[in-house]
């Protein structure tokens, strides 16, 4: 049995029991005993979660600890990533003069790079040490937020500036890549499960927060403030910094190996299940994003607060979708959730027909709650399909970070649906009817690959 140590140059400050040995004599058992020292640089050695007595004996506690203050920081990296999506609709009221294709640039930008920026991301926990790369990750966005501040106190501020300040958010982004890949390692397998989703909820609830909170923080008077916006990000970013450096562990036995990202690439089902996760995780991204500004501009005189209850639903039924798909299986559910997402842009499109906000609105919740079901139903299907098809453990390691990666893409193409449809037929409905025809080509294939023979036996 080997038991997690921690050491670095400094002296140590507080320690707590991390394991002890089972057999041997009294003073052997005592001196083979295992604690888990705090120095100051907060490296553990010989962690592993799946020795009972370790995990027993202080590993489950720093495991939870860890977790926590993942979810914090992944928390205000989903916040930073989301905060242009509401800020975009407040623009043309502190005296900005952006086209409807501008607005819809700056909200999609985000999505473009924090997607480009997830592989990277995981790799930077095993370079730097989860705890490290944690508090730097935290520090990055002061970039993104510092950026907002300085750009939009001016109205004359060029829009390639504003875009510029825009793509910086998506640093936010990444960091539910490095966030998951460092959170695996602490976990058994037996409990890594509802670990990654109480993480993945966690971060995505982080856009339904900003999209509260940012509204009612920048009215003032007869104007708006939006460079508050900003500014209430930076206190708590460095909180979360401070507490990642004071109470954060990283693992040395946290070795990325790049060989599984080479071994994910060559097999066809990486590729298959990133384009399925592109109609879910994308979509809900993109709808998250897209929501405030589709409001402002559908419904004006509807209070925009309420554009965050899309993203806090879809974020509560990740997990649900996950835990659903344990018992009845993933395909199961990821079909179901296409069929309500089909279901739920047709009641948007009627309700852009007849006037309704209120159908626009339950219609937009429906499809939130769908995105987040397949979410979780997808992330299921990948040890599942690797299993069923003969592929390696290491394969579908790297498939997860590949599928996160490229399903993140679909943040940017639904805004630039929304875009391209609004300048073209001055309507967001052929833009819906599109989104819902790739919706029936994904349950196809979803169907096609998953649904039928041996992958059906196995009920992926």
């Amino acid at each position: 049995m080997s038991t997690p140590t921690t050491h670095d140059d400094q002296t140590p400050t507080t320690s707590e029991p991390a394991g002890s040995t089972t057999t041997g004599t009294a003073p052997e058992a005592a001196a083979t005993t295992s604690f888990v020292q705090r120095h100051t640089g907060r490296w553990i050695e010989h962690w592993d979660p799946e020795d009972k007595t370790l995990w027993e004996d202080g590993g489950r506690r720093t495991a939870r600890r860890n977790l926590v203050l993942s979810i914090f920081a992944e928390f205000l990296g989903f916040g930073a990533w989301a905060l242009w999506s509401i800020v975009v609709p407040q623009l043309p009221a502190a005296g900005f003069d952006l086209t409807v294709d501008q607005m819809f640039w700056l909200i999609s930008v985000p999505s473009l790079v924090g997607a480009t920026l997830r592989i990277p991301y995981t790799f930077a926990v095993p370079v730097f040490g989860g705890r490290n790369w944690t508090i730097a990750s935290a520090l990055l966005l002061l970039l993104p937020t510092g950026a907002l501040i300085l750009v939009v106190g001016d109205p004359t501020t060029p829009f390639p500036v504003l875009l510029v300040a825009a793509a910086l958010a998506g640093l936010g982004g990444g960091n539910f890549a490095s966030s998951m890949a460092n959170i695996s390692f602490f976990f058994p397998e037996k409990e890594k499960g509802a670990a990654l989703g109480w993480n993945a909820a966690g971060g995505n609830i982080g856009t339904a927060a900003v999209q509260l909170a940012v509204p009612l923080v920048i009215v003032t008077g007869a104007g708006v403030a939006l460079d508050r916006a900003g500014l209430i990000f930076i206190p708590f970013i460095l909180l979360a910094a401070f507490l990642a450096w004071r109470w954060m562990d990283n693992l040395t036995e946290a070795k990325a190996d790049p060989r599984s990202f080479g071994v994910a690439v060559h097999d066809k089902h990486t590729w298959i299940i990133s384009f399925i996760y592109i109609g879910t995780f994308g979509s809900f991204i993109g709808y998250a994003g897209a929501f405030p500004t589709l409001l402002k501009g559908e419904f004006p005189e509807v209070a925009l607060p309420l554009a965050f209850m899309g993203a806090l639903v879809g974020s509560i039924a990740r997990p649900v979708g996950g835990i659903l798909a344990d018992r009845v299986g993933g395909v199961a559910v990821t079909l179901g959730s296409f069929a309500v997402m089909a279901l739920g842009a047709m009641g948007a499109i009627y309700a852009l027909g007849t006037g309704s906000f209120a159908m626009f609105f339950g219609s937009f919740l429906v499809l939130f709650v769908a995105t987040g079901m397949g979410n979780g139903s997808v992330y299921r299907m990948i040890p599942a399909v690797f299993r069923a098809s003969g592929g390696t453990v290491k394969a579908a390691a790297g498939c997860i970070g590949i599928a996160g990666a490229i399903g993140a893409f679909g943040g940017f193409l639904i805004p630039r649906g929304f875009a391209l449809s609004t300048t073209l037929a001055g309507s967001l409905v052929p833009a819906l009817w599109l989104f819902i025809g790739v919706y029936a080509v994904m349950a196809f294939v979803t169907w096609f690959v998953y649904g039928r023979g041996a992958m059906a036996e196995a009920r992926v």
